[in-house]
């Protein structure tokens, strides 16, 4: 199904979407131009955008408005209940198409021009806008080994998935994660590291990527996504010759206030032995500079796998809630708290959906 050129676009919602963009970009170098596509649906890419410009790891950046659902009463009068799933199905093949067609005049380039589409996290309404559009792209996993932690198609398919995959494959209807009709593979880090995954899952391991990148990449990845570098490079070189450097990472959970009180609990059981550095996810809006004014927080938003590129980057203890820290080299122990860990402080419902399904499926 690939087009006769050799151009490609990537589509992402997040800073580390964009992060993994550039990373195949720059370590597979393969021919013709590549764009990089930003949905500002659910990230403010701040200065991002010049950033990449300036990198010239892109042939051009474009911005993407991307609609939600609920923007559109007409969109969402299909997305209620029914009562039965044949009624529920006329009106998902209605909302398929709608939410699709609702795309169109944001959509910032003739996507069916590429060679090539990559989508991460196509379950958002640009997954709609290609099955509306009937165009082909190849789908990569959300985050490093997401699919450990939750499995969007099945999650949002627990009744009649058969039926509704099935479907799906014809287009009538959209699922995502590689059962839409016209995604031509799912591409993950780990096969093994997630619940389920569909036929056409490909393993391409970050590690094979970063073992093709050369000293000049990593620092073309590193100034591109840590608008602070300098400073940031000196603090860790300083502070840690004085005590050893335990860097937290943040996460988007919880309410503020007990997200306040989860990390200021982490920070408590690090601070005696350890320097303490936090760094906040770009998700979380959380102000820990004011919060935590004797603890070092890294400016800037950009995923934590950036620090890898950081040159002569090293910290004695990575702290990890449920984020997944599996190719990480710039520590030289990790802590992964886990979901038990979080259950001290959110309702193991709101974070364990994968129990019920795993349940409901007599696993």
């Amino acid at each position: 199904m690939r087009k006769n050129n050799e151009s490609r676009a990537y589509i992402c919602h997040t800073y580390y979407h964009a992060y993994m963009a550039a990373m195949k970009e720059l370590a597979f170098r393969l021919p013709g131009p590549a764009d990089v596509i930003l949905s500002t649906m659910s990230n403010d890419f701040e200065s991002l955008p010049d950033r990449l410009e300036a990198s010239g790891v892109f042939r051009a950046v474009y911005m993407f408005d991307e609609k939600e659902d609920v923007t559109s009463a007409k969109v969402m009068s299909h997305h209620v209940d029914k009562g039965n799933l044949i009624s529920n199905m006329i009106h998902r093949i209605i909302y398929t198409r709608e939410l699709g067609k609702l795309q169109e005049p944001y959509v910032p380039v003739d996507l069916s021009a590429y060679g090539d589409v990559y989508v991460f996290c196509d379950s958002d309404p640009i997954g709609y806008y290609l099955n509306y559009k009937k165009i082909h792209y190849h789908a990569i996993e959300d985050g490093l080994n997401s699919g450990k932690l939750d499995d969007q198609a099945h999650l949002s398919n627990t009744t009649a998935f058969g039926i509704k995959s099935r479907l799906a494959g014809t287009g009538l209807i959209f699922m995502e994660c590689g059962y839409g009709r016209y995604c031509l593979d799912y591409e993950v880090n780990d096969i093994s590291a997630n619940h389920s995954v569909p036929p056409n899952v490909i393993e391409i391991p970050h590690r094979k990527m970063i073992n093709l990148l050369g000293q000049k990449d990593h620092e073309t990845l590193a100034r591109i996504f840590i608008s602070d570098f300098n400073e940031l490079e000196q603090y860790v070189n300083q502070s840690g010759q004085a005590m050893p450097l335990a860097m937290i990472l943040t996460e988007p959970l919880c309410s503020l206030d007990v997200r306040r009180q989860m990390f200021a609990d982490v920070i408590d059981s690090y601070k005696s032995t350890h320097q303490v550095i936090i760094k906040p996810h770009p998700r979380d809006m959380l102000d820990y500079a004011l919060e935590f004014p004797d603890v070092y927080v890294i400016r800037g938003r950009f995923p934590m796998e950036v620090l890898n590129d950081v040159p002569d980057m090293r910290i004695a203890r990575l702290v990890s809630v449920i984020t997944q820290v599996d190719d990480i080299d710039f520590a030289d122990e990790i802590v992964y708290l886990g979901l038990d860990f979080l259950d001290k402080y959110e309702a193991p419902e709101v974070h364990r959906r994968l129990d019920t399904l795993q349940v409901g499926q007599g696993k």
